[in-house]
């Protein structure tokens, strides 16, 4: 019940448009057809005819059932355009004309790169966005003091800017790793025909073909240096998802954080406000919850999903051909659209809204046992271990214990407890100890 993602479709328009160019420049198509087949694969590239593409994406034969399905639409618009009848295949014929020189195993995989690398670029623009995005907030929470945490329990503070800039450091490497798999995808196998020997085509045709199909999508598109290789393999494709599983993982890795950061709003950490999206229960009033963070989340399990059947499709291939291409190419591209539009709903929704609730971060860090870590340099360890203890016993918290016993100067405290003190390399009240040498 899936029909072929549009960009599928215009990949295929795309190549049947380059193929006819080509065999038209060597002489093996006579003009007047091999121009109505191009304005008419055009057509079809430019999605007029979306809804007479019929088949099932997931189908079996390697793509065959598309690329035929094409072939006739392609054919009897180009018939049309000649003036004659739909099916009146003496006019234009789908196999000898419009599909000439050609075969699925080569038509195909090509579609599918053009598809891929068209969408990757949306993607990218948008990763950027959201990369950007954490790093403005990370700006604008430069100052804001927090608890750091590792095992989910108070190890020492850190700056909720740092954080966020963490998180932009971690989208660059996305978008770099995507970028550089996405490579892959330009090596198309135009001109192997069935196995990657060529046969049935003209060695003229082959070389324009490639040629053609690079001006025609404004993609830098090569042919492979081995077909043979290039018709068998699809790590190609395994390639991309990998990477955009990575991403999906970093994603929900930081939607988590976000959920965790925005608990309560009195019972939890509390430490930021993601924006209101809709009311949170139909049972509690009030109760609003971090949905865009868990679509975040959703998505993330769908992609990683998506990588484990592309990589068990790829495994697939046996000798000259994967014929499991249809099913890769269906989660390849589902995996490059959800994911390009949840990083814009999650930046525009919930990224660029968050706030900071300061006073309640920095009241956590004063409560924290965790501040005792700082003052340690300053007083010895044996002293820290027994304010640290205290502090848990008592409930109180460590900078009222060191004053009240004298240990530091509310003074000396301000300087070693400062949030920038705290959070970068380095003792904090570095200066203090100066002072007493």
């Amino acid at each position: 019940g899936y029909r072929p993602h549009h960009e599928l479709i215009k990949g295929l328009g795309l190549v049947k448009a380059a193929a006819a160019h080509a065999n038209m420049e060597i002489g093996a198509l006579k003009k007047d057809i091999g121009e109505a087949i191009v304005k008419a694969s055009l057509e079809v590239a430019e999605g007029k005819f979306d809804d007479q593409f019929v088949v099932d994406v997931i189908q079996g034969g390697a793509g065959t059932s598309i690329n035929m399905n094409g072939n006739e639409v392609i054919a009897n618009r180009a018939i049309e355009l000649l003036g004659g009848e739909k099916g009146d295949y003496s006019i234009v014929h789908p196999n000898v004309h419009v599909n000439m020189a050609q075969s699925t195993n080569d038509v195909f995989p090509t579609a599918i790169r053009i598809a891929c690398l068209n969408i990757v670029d949306d993607l990218l623009v948008v990763l950027k966005e959201l990369r950007d995005a954490f790093l403005v907030k990370g700006q604008e929470f430069a100052g804001v003091i927090k608890m750091g945490r590792t095992h989910l329990q108070d190890a020492v503070p850190i700056r909720l800017g740092q954080e966020f800039e963490a998180y932009g450091a971690m989208l660059t490497r996305d978008h770099r790793r995507i970028e550089e798999a996405a490579k892959a995808l330009l090596q198309i196998n135009m001109g192997a025909t069935a196995v990657g020997t060529g046969l049935n085509a003209d060695p003229r045709y082959i070389e324009k073909v490639s040629e053609n199909i690079r001006k025609i999508t404004n993609l830098p598109l090569v042919r492979g240096e081995n077909l043979v290789d290039a018709t068998q393999n699809t790590d190609a494709f395994l390639e991309v998802s990998g990477a955009l599983k990575t991403l999906a993982v970093n994603l929900s890795k930081i939607a988590n954080d976000l959920r965790l950061m925005a608990s309560g709003p009195r019972a939890g950490l509390g430490e930021i406000n993601l924006p209101a999206m809709q009311p949170g229960s139909s049972i509690m009033p009030g109760k609003v919850n971090p949905v865009m963070a868990e679509v975040v989340n959703q998505a993330s399990f769908q992609v990683q999903g998506n990588d484990l059947t592309i990589a068990l499709a790829s495994g697939a291939g046996q000798l000259e051909l994967n014929v499991m291409e249809p099913v890769m190419v269906f989660n390849l591209l589902q995996s490059l659209d959800i994911l390009r539009n949840t990083i814009r709903v999650f930046k525009d929704r919930c990224v660029v809204g968050i706030t900071a609730n300061e006073e309640r971060c920095r009241a956590l860090v004063e409560s924290s046992v965790g501040v005792v870590t700082a003052i340690n340099p300053h007083v010895g360890y044996e002293v820290a271990s027994r304010i640290a203890k205290e502090a848990i016993i008592s409930g109180r918290s460590v900078r009222e214990l060191v004053l009240e016993q004298g240990i530091l100067t509310e003074e000396e405290l301000e300087q070693i407890l400062n949030p920038y003190e705290m959070t970068k390399p380095g003792i904090a009240g570095a200066e203090l100890l100066k002072g007493d040498s």
